[in-house]
C-alpha cells in the first residue's frame, strides 16, 4: 500500500481543491470524448445475421426488441467452456440494475457469445442474471467485429484486435476476447453499427472500479482486475441458492 502522510485538515483541503481542479478537467474532457463519440459517422450493415435465442432463431434486427439502438457486449464464452470469462462475468453484474432504465431510453441490452445457446442458459442461471444474452454459435457476428477467431488465425500469432492488428494478448481465453458494439435502427429496418470498443474501454460500465478508485486503497491490484472471481466465487460467499432459496 502507497505510504501517506498525516496532516493538518488545512493542508488536507489544500491538496484536495488542487485535485478538485484535475477531476474537472477530467469531467470536461469526458463531456468533450462522450460528444466526439456521438458525432463518428455510421456502417450500414449488410449481412443478414442470425442468432439462437431462447424464443427461436432472431436476426439482429430482431434483436433491437422494438427498439431504435442496440447495444451488443459480446461476452467471452466460447463452445464447451463451461464457465464464462471472470471480467466479462464481472461487468455483466451491473447490468441488470440498469436494464429498466436502459429500456425506458430506447436502449436494447444484449449479450453475444459463441456458445451454444445451452451452455449460454446454464450459466446465465448460475450467475443469476436476466438481461437477453444469445447464440452466435454458427454465425459470424463475433468474427465480423473481431471479438473471435480462427484458429488459423491464432496460430500466426497475431489477430485484428482493438482496430489494430497486435500480438494474441497474454491470458485470452482461447479464441475470445471481450467487445462492445452499438447498433441504430432507423423507421425503414435499415441497421447501422455506430460503435464499438475492446479491451479496457468498457471499464467505465463497471461501477464496482469506479466505487474502488474512491475507497482507501483504489483497486488494490497487481495487473488489472487480478482481485475479481466470479460473484459465487469469492470465500465465505453464499450461492445464489444458498441466499435466495
Amino acid at each position: 500500500m502507497q505510504h501517506h502522510s498525516v496532516v493538518s485538515q488545512e493542508q488536507w483541503l489544500a491538496a484536495r481543491k488542487a485535485l478538485l481542479l484535475k477531476e474537472k478537467e477530467f469531467t470536461h474532457l469526458r463531456d468533450k470524448i462522450n460528444a466526439e463519440r456521438l458525432a463518428l459517422p455510421w456502417v450500414k450493415v449488410e449481412k443478414n445475421y442470425v442468432f439462437d435465442t431462447p424464443k427461436g432463431k432472431k436476426n439482429l434486427s430482431e434483436l433491437f426488441d422494438g427498439r431504435s439502438q442496440l447495444i451488443v457486449y459480446q461476452f467471452m464464452l466460447g463452445p464447451g467452456w463451461g464457465a464464462g470469462c471472470p471480467g466479462c462475468s464481472f461487468l455483466s453484474d451491473h447490468i441488470d440494475g440498469a436494464l429498466p432504465h436502459l429500456e425506458h431510453h430506447d436502449v436494447t441490452w444484449t449479450a453475444v457469445s459463441r456458445a451454444p445457446l445451452a451452455e449460454i442458459e446454464a450459466y446465465k442461471k448460475r450467475m443469476g442474471w436476466r438481461f437477453p444474452w444469445v447464440s452466435a454459435f454458427g454465425s459470424n457476428f463475433n468474427y465480423d467485429y473481431h471479438v473471435s477467431f480462427t484458429e488459423d488465425e491464432l496460430a500466426k500469432g497475431k489477430v485484428l484486435y482493438n482496430f489494430t492488428e497486435t500480438p494474441v494478448p497474454a491470458g485470452s481465453t482461447g479464441t475470445e476476447l471481450p467487445g462492445l458494439s452499438s447498433f441504430y435502427k432507423n423507421d425503414t429496418g435499415e441497421i447501422f453499427h455506430t460503435y464499438s470498443s475492446y479491451a479496457r474501454g468498457g471499464e467505465e460500465l463497471i461501477g464496482t472500479l469506479m466505487i474502488l478508485d474512491r475507497a482507501p486503497k483504489g483497486r488494490n491490484e497487481k495487473t488489472t482486475m487480478d482481485f475479481v472471481r466470479r460473484h459465487d466465487e469469492y470465500e465465505n460467499t453464499p450461492k445464489l441458492h444458498d441466499c435466495c432459496a
